[in-house]
């Protein structure tokens, strides 16, 4: 995502204020690591290319599965020390933004404080996690030790916490108060105090404030399971500290290792192919050749291409920043104002979250089934998406065709020769999702070959496109467009895998339980329960990314779902379009910021402006919620 994304850290001070480093090691590093998680994501897309060849001879990789989880890992801790190489950081607070002089001086020291301290405390846990004996002296593949290959996760939070400290201030004078004050947090916490209990909403506190103050969302989510943990979970003063860390480093690593997790980095680098290779004006020429001359076709060119963009780079912010200034001059050449135009850009970038393969219903479906409640296959959740996305893709359509002045409905007769023109050079971006879905459905391969299947195409179309089209040097430019894609991936690895460990403090502290037994006292009807799902839903939403929710609240919510008998496919699809309008709803939608940003609008407007397409969302939602019959009749269909 873009460095001025509103939902990402934002430094106190501008890149160019900062002191430059010893210059040439620096960019040496920096060369090292984006070639690095290049070279990593290449050989994620090859393995499973090449096991699908060598299963026609009955033969494989061995230790092929084993190497992709940890190339995962890899990917995870290089791409989240990239993000910080570059100030880009997950973050929820905009607070920081507005705050200029001292007080900008103030908000990044408070920030950098907490997280240099969770940073050091998690990587410490890493150090003595693969320490253990039985798991970095053992053989993970190859005849690889663990040691070998898990030692990325010390080494990634090394790196981390060191340019956390470079970027909290201009000047060593400032860099010294994260220093000092992240070394008096980690004396307080390994001081063997009788009891803690007392200091855990102090922390907290402390916790929120640094968070508002600019902390990256894994050291606000980390930090809270790991002060929750010491101070809750009632261990002996002399294990408290060590096996606080230690549960979470083990926590991190067990989910980032996970199987399925590979289709993740493989469909992202998907969509950064399609994105780089300008794939979206083809699509915009395309589409508007067809539509154009129709009353709504420029809405239906934004819905669509939207749409397909969210579902193969997961991320709507990625969507509005990417293309928002093409399709904005779209809407406007065809009557919408202003207004209405930053309305259907805000709204319009989040439609493509229910659509296969997007990343939150395979994560969705990865940590349900993590619960052991429910046994969830992608083709199913994927199945279960594509009618509700539909319906808001269409709601959408409806809401555009309508919101057009007719006086500016310039209705022409299709030009079939461009049309046709326009086809032929967006053929190889249309082929894409039906190659990705035949590889998954058709039983020709498993979700992660599948994924590859995918990337490798579009990264065909991505060559074709800068050797015969654009006529750019690959070389020169791949490996900068694969380490942008490794940083967006990171960051969100390194966000879910310190998310379980919050998500495990939750179920050993039996929260889910608590909430299973409140529901069933409190709540009577099973419609009551969904409609106090939406709210809570649209509140998580409007706080938290969609993959940090996925990881915290799924597995609180599937045990209310199994107690009143909500398919789990249909929990998912509710809980993802919930998040969806999440994105929307004032004051503090995510998709708000980042138009505010794009369009350089006040957050009044575009609140103003994206209200009539946030009850359309509604509207679709309540249909999702209380028609179960739109997300469980495809599912049901192909299981017959």
């Amino acid at each position: 995502m873009d460095n001025a994304d509103l939902s990402q850290g934002q430094s106190v001070e501008e890149p160019s204020k900062i002191e430059p480093m010893s210059s040439r090691a620096r960019m040496a590093l920096a060369r090292i690591e984006d070639w690095a998680i290049s070279v990593s994501l290449g050989l994620m897309m090859a393995l499973p290319l090449l096991e699908i060849v060598l299963r026609r001879f009955n033969t494989g990789i061995s230790g092929s599965a084993e190497l992709l989880q940890h190339l995962v890992l890899f990917v995870a801790m290089l791409g989240g020390a990239i993000a910080a190489r570059e100030n880009r950081l997950l973050s929820l607070s905009t607070f920081t933004a507005f705050l200029k002089g001292s007080w900008a001086a103030v908000a990044s020291g408070v920030s950098a404080s907490f997280a240099l301290f969770v940073t050091v405390v998690i990587g410490i846990g890493c150090f003595k996690f693969i320490s253990t004996e039985g798991i970095g002296d053992s053989a993970v593949f190859w005849g690889i030790s663990g040691w070998a290959v898990m030692a990325i996760m010390p080494v990634g939070f090394a790196l981390l916490a060191i340019r956390i400290v470079w970027f909290s201030a201009s000047s060593w004078k400032g860099r010294w108060v994260p220093l000092a004050a992240s070394a008096a947090l980690i004396v307080f916490a390994t001081y063997p105090f009788d009891e803690v209990e007392s200091f855990v909403w102090p922390l907290l506190i402390l916790l929120i404030l640094a968070t508002v103050a600019g902390s990256p969302l894994y050291v606000a989510i980390g930090g809270a399971a790991l002060i929750m943990n010491w101070g809750w979970s009632g261990y002996f003063p002399e294990e408290r500290v060590s096996i606080t860390i230690e549960t979470q480093a083990q926590t991190l690593y067990g989910f980032i290792s996970n199987p399925l997790l590979v289709t993740l980095p493989l469909f992202t680098l998907a969509g950064y192919f399609l994105a780089q290779g300008h794939s979206s004006k083809r699509l915009i020429r395309l589409i508007q050749s067809i539509f154009g001359g129709v009353r709504g076709g420029a809405v239906i060119v934004t819905v669509l291409v939207c749409a397909f963009f969210t579902t193969f780079t997961g991320a709507s912010g990625v969507t509005i920043l990417a293309l928002g200034g093409l399709l904005m001059p779209v809407l406007q050449s065809a009557g919408y104002n202003e207004r209405s135009s930053i309305g259907m850009l805000t709204g319009a970038g989040s439609l493509g979250v229910l659509f296969p393969p997007c990343l939150p219903l395979i994560l969705y479906a990865v940590v349900a089934t993590n619960t052991k409640l429910v046994s969830l296959s992608l083709k199913d959740v994927f199945l279960g998406g594509a009618i509700p996305g539909a319906l808001l893709v269409v709601m959408t359509i409806i809401w555009g065709v309508w919101k057009q002045p007719q006086a500016s409905v310039d209705q022409t007769p299709i030009d079939w020769t461009e049309v046709g023109k326009a086809f032929v050079g967006a053929l190889g971006e249309l082929f894409l999702p039906i190659v990705a879905l035949f590889a998954l459905f058709s039983g020709f391969a498993t979700p992660i070959e599948a994924a590859s299947v995918s990337a490798f195409y579009a990264f065909t179309v991505y060559l074709v496109d800068a050797k015969r089209v654009r006529r750019v040097s690959v070389r020169a430019e791949l490996p900068t467009m694969m380490a942008e894609c490794g940083l967006l991936v990171g960051g969100v690895l390194l966000i879910l895998g310190v998310a379980m460990g919050l998500t495990d403090y939750l179920i050993f502290a039996m929260i889910p339980d608590r909430m299973v037994e409140w529901a069933q006292a409190s709540i009577e009807s099973k419609y009551l329960f969904l409609l106090a799902l939406n709210g809570a839903l649209i509140l998580v939403g409007c706080l938290m990314d969609i993959f940090s929710a996925i990881i915290v609240i799924v597995p609180l919510i599937v045990p209310l779902g199994v107690v009143f008998g909500i398919d789990p496919v249909h929990l998912g699809i509710i809980f993802l379009a919930n998040l969806q309008l999440g994105y929307l709803t004032p004051p503090i939608g995510m998709n708000l910021f980042l138009a505010s940003y794009r369009f350089g609008k006040p957050m009044s407007v575009v609140i103003k402006a994206s209200l009539p397409l946030l009850l359309v969302f509604i509207i679709g939602v309540i249909l999702i919620t209380y028609i179960p019959f739109l997300t469980t009749w495809l599912p049901g269909l192909l299981q017959k």
